[in-house]
């Protein structure tokens, strides 16, 4: 059974060895011959195909054997020489570009092939001693040359699998420069990424390449290691994170690998999260979370250069008729509309979220309470101008807001902050609504 289908086996072992690929059909292809020979051997008694006579020797006696070989085993012994020689000449072919750490292993896996393909050849031309096939034998030690690369040199760990194999199975883009930054390799990977990448520009300086490639400048430069930046392209909706390593190679002292790893899914994914983090979902601005984190940071900065900083609270007036009149669905959207509409007045800095419920908050960094109170009149004045209307229904809205600005003779946090603004919400609430009130002296 051994010497059956060994020689095949061997032959797939260092297929998979030199990183070929090894499918279904041609493992199935390889074992086709040694399963009828098998087969045959079981049933030589009723057709001698693979042995015409298989006998103790009569002149030589137990244990030596007298055989008369048939067709079959003609065809198999030339099927397991082909499977042996094949598997030599592969491991040969691959000897100059094989390292030289790997090369006790490859030496150890062509003596398996080389020694029972001598051994059978010399046994075919009748050199051996009678009655003896020294094949099963040589066998043997083909098995233990097998054990010993596996063993004393990791065989399946460490394997010479072809370099071009590897460079172009790998997802990451991969760009090779010299000592000079000129373009000397790149994978399919790369090539994939930027269509434009063509093999008549090696050589060329890898600025040029940029430069032809893409129509922004380089974010980063070509003598920093240390580099890890992302690049964005519009034109195909992908962003790659970029990375340079020395290249370790004796004939390019200076030579760099670039890598383009390929993000933009983890970018969807971070743009996403941060949504659901920080954004209301009704009103899409941000959310109390997103404020409160935002704010401590602007408030910080305004304590540290003592510059003007006021808060305001809005709350949109008899809300809960709104919800008791029209149902639930309008009150969404007559928030939705106020959160649109106070938008629409305000510029960059200015910090805008929805507080919670009905209440919409503001920070305002760089202003007196006396220009907050401008500024929120003027969101009342446009809110108040502009109802909401659905279908046949118009929905007139107004707000109250209190302000607080932050006092510059005492030490105040931001939560202090904002209760004095909600108490001068209150108060605006208490004087009639639609009014925007200034906020209690808090000195």
């Amino acid at each position: 059974m051994g010497i059956a289908v060994t020689p095949p086996l061997g032959l797939l072992l260092i297929m998979q060895y030199l990183g070929f690929r090894v499918t279904k059909k041609v493992f199935i292809g390889l074992l086709i011959i040694p399963i009828i020979t098998l087969l045959m051997v079981a049933t030589n008694d009723y057709h001698y195909l693979h042995y015409k006579i298989f006998e103790f020797d009569a002149a030589l006696g137990k244990p030596y054997i007298y055989q008369e070989i048939g067709l079959w085993y003609s065809i198999h012994g030339a099927f397991i020489f082909a499977s042996m020689l094949v598997a030599f000449f592969l491991l040969l072919f691959h000897w100059k570009e094989t390292d030289k750490v790997y090369r006790p292993q490859l030496i150890a896996l062509m003596g398996s092939q080389f020694l029972p393909m001598t051994m059978a050849f010399i046994y075919s031309l009748g050199l051996t001693p009678d009655g003896f096939d020294p094949v099963p034998a040589v066998l043997v030690i083909s098995s233990l040359l097998f054990l010993w690369a596996i063993r004393s040199s990791s065989l399946f760990r460490n394997m010479p699998v072809a370099k071009d194999r590897i460079f172009n199975s790998i997802n990451d883009g991969v760009v090779v420069l010299d000592d000079h930054h000129r373009l000397i390799e790149f994978n399919q990977a790369c090539s994939q990424m930027f269509p434009q990448l063509k093999r008549s520009m090696l050589g060329m300086s890898f600025q040029d390449v940029w430069d032809s490639l893409l129509e922004k400048p380089m974010p980063y430069t070509l003598d920093s290691l240390a580099t890890m930046q992302e690049v964005s392209l519009p034109e195909t909706g992908r962003t790659y994170q970029v990375r340079l390593s020395a290249l370790q190679q004796p004939n390019y002292q200076n030579g760099l690998v670039i890598i383009f790893n390929d993000i933009t899914e983890l970018k969807d994914l971070q743009l996403k999260l941060e949504q659901l983090a920080y954004y209301d979902e009704l009103t899409q601005i941000y959310n109390r979370r997103a404020f409160f984190e935002k704010c401590m940071q602007l408030y910080t900065v305004a304590k540290e250069q003592n510059a003007p900083f006021t808060v305001m609270l809005m709350d949109v007036d008899y809300f809960k008729k709104v919800n008791d009149t029209y149902g639930h669905a309008i009150g969404d959207q007559v928030l939705a509309h106020v959160a649109q509409v106070c938008k629409s007045q305000l510029k960059d800095k200015e910090l805008f979220a929805r507080y919670g419920g009905e209440e919409f908050v503001l920070a305002l960094p760089n202003y007196s309470v006396v220009e907050a109170e401008q500024l929120g009149n003027q969101i009342r004045q446009a809110i108040e101008n502009t109802p909401l209307v659905k279908d046949d229904i118009v929905v007139a809205t107004t707000i109250s807001g209190g302000l607080a600005e932050a006092a510059k003779e005492i030490e105040e946090t931001l939560y202090q902050l904002l209760n004095a603004a909600d108490k001068a919400l209150y108060r605006a609430k208490h004087n009639g609504r639609n009014c925007i009130y200034g906020g209690p002296d808090r000195k």
